[in-house]
């Protein structure tokens, strides 16, 4: 029992305390409390006892009385030295005392904890009591304040993990289950065969919710329970625990899964990836799995057909019961050498290069004998002696093995550093070089010697590659001196290009439009470099001529880039000294630094992940991000909008781009197949495009930033794609359908139907009556003269014969919208545009001036243009 006071009751001291914090009057509110507390005869029980009433959370303070007086206690306290737990002689009391705060520690009161656990030294009290309390709290389901008392009192390993784990992730806690197991690596281990449980496609989320009756979930929280995210949790608490993947049976087929759907797109859809590294590739993902060998030949069978199908089947020696009908048959009728799968001979694995290759893409301008391999410590002094000399300049470029998504961070295959005459190239993966300490100091001394110019583009992910091969680096941090970005030369040549009349001439070869280091390549030295090896199996041993050659060209561009524009910076817009080139200044408003980071930094190229390998230029549409070359116009654009980006589809469709947008209801993963099987580009924002963008090709799927206005997003996309838009385009598409078809109709033609169907009221016959009504009900566009519209859209025109007389319904089903024509516009507007799949009916007015005005900074408009709005 609390002891009572003498000089003071406690409940008229309480009440004080409380007044005087409703009025916010905190310097009396601490002379009071610090009084009160020196006439106690007992302050740790005083104390207790004005905890006991205060009032809880309240929404418009962010801290309660009660933590106000836990702090001011212990402030108090410290000038008197006998007023704590461990003066107390009476061990009854002592303990009483204990009990009493560790009931104050409830869900009502989440600030009392830490301090009520100091005071009071509540890690004193029998084990078993301190157990029966946190199981109070989740009896009480106070899963949180649990969990945050068990972590506190180091009761992680005397506690059921799962009891006290599992709530949390399913109220979207994953965080604080994190930091419950930390230091513990047993419980780390069963956590993450616990999330991997969860990606088993047995598991049934309403099974762990039957554990947890009382435990009520939104929505949002149920939303995250989906293998997708909980495989990137897996793989991301694997690397942070340094956890075995083989532990993670479900996660890993999962995205060994996704990773082999990929290289099927890759080499079978797109037919961009190589036999040779699409081979490599798929042998390290299937390896060891019966169940993914046989998915392979399933998809063989789709993709390329039987014979391949049955070569991979005897190749992998899948039983005959799982094997897909047809694949037995055909493996019975082909011979044994038929059924071998050969060596593939590519003209690009020579170190000569066809003549139309030659043509076409940067080629290295040295023989093959400068180009050395760097395998053991002696061959590592004589590169260490040619590269650290003063004066120097190093391109400096890594080579890892595309993990698609199947780990979080890559370890380096090949360091390529490349001189004027020569390349080296170090290869991480023999044993006698990457481990040996030699190795490490030589890149260090190479990365922090100023008097050695090294030169990279997008260099922040190689050394995120770095810290990952070496982590004896993130022990002493690397810091890199005298070196330059090509990156960031590349953005300041951007903005000098774009200042000037006419985009610099280039070399325009067919295919996908450059970007990253080979547009800087191409706008600087002519021809871009030819990406094909970028994707190869870096690890495998030993590496092909035409991987060779990729990696030497790789580093050795970096120096002819430089030393081009060094010549004559001037002729680049650029200043003369390189070096001062600092990186571009954040432009983030205030919405966007109040967002959330949206992805990762993917590092130099885009490379991090190896799926969808593009760079950040390419992958979030920001500042920066508009793409030189041939334009394009906007019924060339074809996209599709994930359902949280429904307001830019709108604006595009305004501006002419052909958009598909998802309903509300769709997954993500439908935009994937509509863009697959429609050719189209998706745009999304946020967690899914690291989904979305490993299931299309390189450079088809882009994010934007969420924060934006719809209207801000589209004219990102539109610089992006360098879309060469017209006032003409304006509005040349329906917002409602996405139809580029209309029926021009006339004014006459538009009355006569609205009479039909008796929208035109009889007592509405005069000039002045249709003005007025037309006043009341719309805004019309004042600024235009009545005599027809100022421009015709980039459209399709229907035949007058396209619209049933009778029914005013076209041939698809759509029926006019006249309902939606304000009958007081008829004086007023000529002609009307009808939309044949929808019916929508739109007309000029001062929606189309404000579009104008929206858009004005990227509108192309000619003399006609201007001549025609004159008109």
């Amino acid at each position: 029992m609390i002891v009572q006071c003498v000089s003071e009751d406690v409940a008229v001291l309480r009440e004080q305390l409380c007044d005087l914090w409703s009025r916010k009057e905190l310097e009396e509110l601490r002379l009071r409390t610090a009084s009160g507390f020196s006439r106690f005869r007992s302050p740790l029980a005083g104390l207790l006892m004005l905890l006991d009433g205060c009032p809880g959370v309240q929404k418009s303070r962010s801290t309660t009385l009660g933590q106000f007086l836990l702090t001011e206690f212990v402030r108090w306290r410290r000038g008197q030295a006998r007023v704590s737990v461990k003066e107390l002689k009476d061990e009854e009391e002592k303990r009483n005392l204990q009990l009493q705060a560790l009931e104050l520690i409830t869900a009502s009161q989440p600030g009392y904890m830490d301090l009520l656990l100091e005071i009071y030294e509540l890690k004193n009290l029998e084990k078993n009591l301190l157990l029966e309390h946190v199981a109070f709290l989740q009896n009480s389901c106070c899963f949180r304040e649990a969990a945050l008392l068990g972590m506190k009192l180091g009761l992680q390993e005397e506690l059921d993990m799962e009891q006290m784990c599992v709530p949390l992730i399913l109220m979207d806690k994953l965080p604080l289950a994190e930091a419950y197991v930390q230091d513990h690596a047993d419980l780390q281990e069963r956590l993450i065969r616990l999330l991997d449980s969860w990606c088993s496609p047995d598991f049934n989320l309403e099974d762990v919710r039957r554990q947890f009756p009382s435990l009520s979930l939104s929505k949002h929280q149920t939303d995250q329970i989906q293998p997708k995210l909980l495989i990137r949790h897996v793989f991301r608490l694997m690397e942070k625990f340094s956890i075995d993947p083989g532990l993670c049976v479900n996660a890993v087929y999962k995205r060994k899964l996704d990773s082999l759907r990929f290289l099927m797109y890759k080499r079978f859809g797109e037919k961009n990836m190589t036999e040779e590294n699409w081979r490599d590739h798929v042998q390290v993902t299937v390896e060891g799995s019966v169940d993914l060998q046989v998915v392979l030949v399933e998809l063989l069978v789709k993709h390329s057909g039987l014979k391949a199908a049955a070569q991979w089947a005897k190749h992998y020696s899948v039983p005959r019961d799982r094997l897909p009908i047809g694949v037995w048959d055909t493996m019975e009728t082909l011979s044994s050498s038929q059924l071998e799968i050969n060596e593939v001979c590519s003209p690009l694995d020579l170190w000569v290069t066809p003549p139309s290759h030659q043509l076409q893409f940067y080629q290295l301008p040295l023989d093959q004998q400068r180009v050395h391999t760097v395998e053991n410590s002696e061959q590592l002094q004589l590169c260490r002696d040619s590269v650290l000399q003063a004066g120097r300049v190093v391109g400096v470029d890594m080579e890892w093995r595309a993990g698609f998504g199947t780990v979080s961070t890559q370890r380096i295959s090949l360091i390529q550093l490349a001189v004027k005459e020569r390349v080296f190239l170090l290869d991480l993966c023999a044993p006698g070089l990457s481990h040996h300490s030699l190795t490490v100091n030589f890149i260090r001394a190479l990365l922090t010697d100023t008097s050695v110019l090294k030169l990279g583009y997008g260099m922040s992910g190689d050394l995120r590659s770095l810290v990952a091969t070496w982590p004896e680096l993130k022990e002493e941090p690397l810091e890199f001196k005298g070196v330059l970005d090509l990156l960031h030369v590349h953005q300041q040549l951007q903005r000098c290009w774009r200042g000037r009349t006419g985009p610099r001439p280039v070399e325009v070869n067919e295919g996908p439009a450059e970007k990253g280091l080979s547009l800087l390549v191409q706008q600087v030295l002519g021809k871009p470099l030819d990406k094909t090896e970028q994707l190869s199996n870096w690890e495998r041993r030993p590496l092909r001529t035409g991987q060779v050659r990729y990696a030497a060209i790789d580093a050795y561009c970096l120096v002819d880039v430089y030393l081009t524009l060094s010549a004559d910076p001037k002729a680049f817009g650029l200043p003369d000294d390189l070096l001062s080139i600092k990186p571009s200044p954040s432009t983030k408003s205030d919405s966007d630094k109040k967002a959330k980071e949206k992805r990762k930094q993917t590092g130099r190229r885009g490379r991090q992940s190896g799926i969808g390998r593009t760079g950040d230029q390419d992958e979030c549409v920001r500042g920066n991000g508009e793409r030189h070359g041939a334009s394009i116009t906007p019924q060339e654009l074809r996209v599709v909008c994930d359902n949280m980006l429904q307001g830019l589809g709108r604006y595009l469709r305004c501006v002419g781009v052909d958009v598909l947008m998802l309903e509300n209801t769709d997954d993500h993963k439908v935009a994937a197949q509509i863009a697959r099987n429609e050719g189209r580009i998706i745009l999304t924002s946020g967690q899914p495009f690291q989904t979305l963008r490993s299931q299309v090709a390189e450079g088809r799927c882009l994010t934007l930033d969420c924060s934006e206005k719809a209207r801000d997003q589209a004219v990102r996309v539109l610089k992006h794609f360098n879309v060469h838009l017209t006032p003409s385009d304006i509005f040349s598409r329906c917002q409602a359908c996405n139809n580029d078809e209309y029926l021009k109709l006339p004014r006459e033609d538009m009355t006569q139907m609205m009479n039909k169907r008796g929208l035109i009221q009889d007592t509405v016959h005069k000039q002045d009556d249709w003005e007025a009504q037309c006043d009341a009900q719309v805004d019309c566009n004042r600024s235009r003269a009545p005599g027809g519209p100022a421009f015709t859209p980039h459209c399709r025109w229907a035949p007058r014969s396209a619209l049933d007389a009778h029914s005013f319904r076209f041939s698809g089903g759509a029926e006019v919208q006249l309902e939606t024509v304000p009958p007081g516009l008829l004086p007023r507007i000529p002609e009307y545009f009808i939309c044949t799949r929808c019916g929508k009916v739109f007309w000029e007015g001062s929606h189309f001036d404000r579009a104008l005005a929206q858009f004005q900074d990227v509108l192309n408009i000619s003399d006609d243009d201007t001549t025609a709005r004159k008109h």
